[in-house]
């Protein structure tokens, strides 16, 4: 008969020594997982978007987007180095600014890692009700939050090798999808300047589009920071979270740049119609590859946002682990840790029950709302995105300026993302900072009751040890 699971607090102790979260990750798993979170389909859910309002430049902000995101990226990495802690931003603002700011950073990355597995619950079970339309979405919004959490319950390890499968499959469609582009405008006779439009096409380029454009295209890059929230479950992490989240931005960006290009080989510069702005690259599928080619993107991004899903539950787990061992939560729940697989089980079961009752709750209510779950959550996920992106660009300036040895690469590449991220945040729209500010309030009232009027110190910080 198998023994229960137990559950322990960071400070626990089995077998005389600490309960610590479990160090197996390589750095290949990482990148892996980096990726099912941002998804290798990532453009193709907004490329219809990114296409009106640059005038056709998809690749063009895609890649603009990339070198944008990289330096954030970077950012994340040296601070890895320095802090590797599953708290990520949250610690790194903490330790290197002040906790209180730590707190304000790691609340508003609460509202990111709380949402993207609610609107990946959404959007899977819409799409499930496509190919099975007799079952209600409220059922399958409890199959989906289901399954993410079985799956993140049985440890970091098999969350790896699913989202190995998963990332194979979806760079496999990817590739047929390239691949039947290749067929269609192969023999063809086209201008010469077929090849380079979609990079730069004279007759429609404006620069304040193309800003426009790549202002929605950063949204291809949200979740490559998930990486830094596995600190203490990977091996070697100073190296290997730098290396990893530096080239989750890099292989995202070229992915999608590719798709994007074949994309725009078929459609070019030309506008979509305002309802078919959401299936534009379904409806590209189709033109290239029929009907058939058109339900395997469809079912891919289903497929898609399954890993997403999951993958955003696991560093939810994680951040909320970080933060409650540093007392910023409720360290006897959010601080524990279960002694059979190493996951901050508390943690998931809890992000696995918000995302099933809050898509129920908002889909609910979704006439009066203005939208359902997907939309109004996905509306509000980058408002705590780059709030963590600006601190922790911060956090490494403010770091670097405290060493002896000062480089310009050093000082450089934070101000650019800091600008980038602070630029790119004051243009959310109106619904997203409206709800954000909410968000933020509710999290320093909390803050503030638990310290008296912050009279008290508001967090703790406990940074592991590199091998456990």
């Amino acid at each position: 008969m198998s023994q229960p699971s137990r559950v322990l607090d960071a400070t626990d102790s089995a077998s005389g020594g600490a309960v610590r979260l479990n160090r197996t990750l390589r750095l290949w798993n990482l990148i892996i997982i980096g990726m099912v979170v941002i998804q290798p389909t990532a453009p193709m859910g907004i490329y219809g978007v990114i296409s009106n309002k640059a005038h056709g430049h998809v690749v063009t902000t895609i890649l603009i987007a990339m070198i944008a995101m990289l330096f954030t990226a970077i950012s994340y990495g040296r601070m890895a180095r320095v802090y590797p802690s599953a708290g990520s931003a949250y610690t790194y603002v903490g330790q290197e600014i002040h906790s209180s700011l730590g707190y304000v950073v790691g609340w508003g990355m609460v509202m990111d890692y709380l949402l993207n597995p609610l609107i990946c619950t959404a959007f899977c079970a819409k799409a499930a009700m496509n190919i099975l339309p007799s079952i209600s979405y409220y059922v399958w919004i409890l199959i989906f939050a289901g399954f993410f959490t079985w799956v993140n319950l049985r440890g970091i390890k098999t969350s790896a090798k699913l989202n190995e499968a998963l990332c194979g499959g979806m760079v496999i469609v990817v590739l047929i999808f390239i691949g039947s582009v290749v067929r269609t405008v192969w023999g063809v006779q086209h201008n010469p300047g077929y090849f380079t439009h979609p990079f730069y096409d004279p007759a429609t380029f404006h620069a304040a589009s193309l800003f426009a454009g790549t202002s929605v295209a950063v949204l291809t890059y949200i979740g490559f920071d998930a990486v830094s929230t596995l600190s203490e479950e990977v091996e070697n992490p100073r190296r290997n979270i730098l290396l990893a989240t530096v080239l989750v931005c890099l292989i995202a960006g070229l992915l999608s740049g590719l798709e994007v290009y074949a994309a725009q080989l078929m459609w070019g510069s030309k506008p979509f119609p305002n309802d078919q702005v959401e299936s534009a690259f379904a409806l590209l599928s189709r033109q290239a590859g029929g009907a058939v080619l058109f339900q395997l993107i469809n079912f891919t991004l289903l497929v898609a946002n399954m890993g997403s899903g999951m993958g955003s539950q696991l560093a939810a787990g994680r951040l909320l682990y970080g933060m409650g061992r540093g007392n910023a939560l409720p360290k006897s729940f959010f601080g524990a840790v279960d002694a059979r697989n190493r996951v901050p089980r508390n943690n998931i079961l809890a992000v696995g029950a918000f995302a099933f009752f809050v898509a129920g709750i908002l889909e609910f209510f979704a006439g009066r709302l203005g939208g359902g779950a997907y939309e109004i959550g996905a509306e509000a996920l980058n408002f705590g995105a780059f709030i963590a992106f600006i601190g922790v660009n911060a956090a490494a300036l403010v770091h670097h300026l405290r060493q002896e040895k000062k480089t310009l690469g050093g000082m450089v590449v934070p101000v650019l993302g800091c600008t980038i991220c602070g630029f790119i945040w004051i243009h959310l729209s109106h619904p997203a900072l409206w709800l954000g500010t909410i968000w933020m309030v509710a999290g320093i009232t909390f803050g503030a009751f638990r310290t008296r009027g912050f009279k008290a110190e508001l967090v703790s910080f406990d940074i592991p040890p590199d091998e456990a």
